[in-house]
């Protein structure tokens, strides 16, 4: 109930509201500090191509692209439950299709779900009725797979297209870009290496929306280590959801 009436004055008169976090973790888990809870509006955040979200210093956005994947998007579920964190997870919609209860496991388990194309071409490479085609058939793919609309959009490669940003802005969806990333699709990546290029990246920017991917084996197995060195640095999580 405090949640819905949160909610519901901000849908009023605020951009976005922050709910307070509440969890059963213990002092040890990373854990999830706040939640923040955006409007449904053709909004664009990310310091790469657009503003930030409002966040503070030292907090982060856990963001993960390229899934469903059945090898990889299990323990990274299963790492971010060890830890109480929530995330959000931009999937492909062909993936969704062929991962639709792992899909649904990513809602169950608490994160965000948005969408990152169909099959992960370049947008900026078609052409507008490609690009319109692309988005129509990854919403459709989205909406059967877990029953609802989708909130927001990511480019693949973050490669954003004019006649993309303006449909996603006249339909309200969100377009989420990144602050950081850690770079985990390059060959011989290695939990360390992966681990001291996030704190790296997160000395010179501050915090932000971090980009990861559950597609990538790697990742998976080196998201422990870097959740924990979160932790060790004083971040904190904060969970970007929409309004319903």
């Amino acid at each position: 109930m405090i949640r819905s009436l949160v909610v519901a004055v901000a849908a009023a008169c605020l951009p976005v509201s922050v709910l307070a976090a509440s969890s059963t973790c213990g002092a040890d888990a990373l854990g999830t500090s706040r939640t923040l809870v955006l409007k449904r509006e053709g909004a664009a955040y990310g310091t790469e191509q657009h503003g930030p979200l409002p966040l503070k210093p030292g907090e982060v956005v856990l963001t993960f692209d390229d899934g469903p994947r059945a090898e990889s998007t299990p323990p990274v579920l299963t790492a971010l439950a060890d830890q109480c964190v929530k995330a959000t997870f931009f999937m492909v919609g062909e993936n969704m299709v062929k991962n639709p209860d792992l899909a649904r496991r990513i809602v169950a388990e608490g994160h965000s779900t948005a969408m990152h194309s169909l099959n992960h071409r370049n947008m900026s490479q078609l052409s507008e009725s490609e690009q319109r085609a692309d988005l129509k058939a990854n919403q459709d793919a989205y909406s059967a797979t877990l029953g609802t609309a989708a909130p927001a959009y990511r480019f693949p490669f973050l490669a954003e297209s004019a006649p993309l940003l303006s449909e996603l802005k006249a339909q309200g969806v969100t377009v989420m870009s990144v602050d950081l990333g850690i770079q985990d699709w390059l060959p011989d990546q290695t939990a360390d290496i992966l681990t001291a290029r996030l704190l790296s990246q997160l000395k010179l920017k501050g915090g932000g929306i971090i980009l990861m991917h559950d597609g990538q084996d790697i990742t998976a197995a080196s998201l422990p280590q870097m959740l924990k060195a979160l932790k060790d640095n004083g971040y904190r999580v904060v969970h970007v959801e929409w309004e319903k």
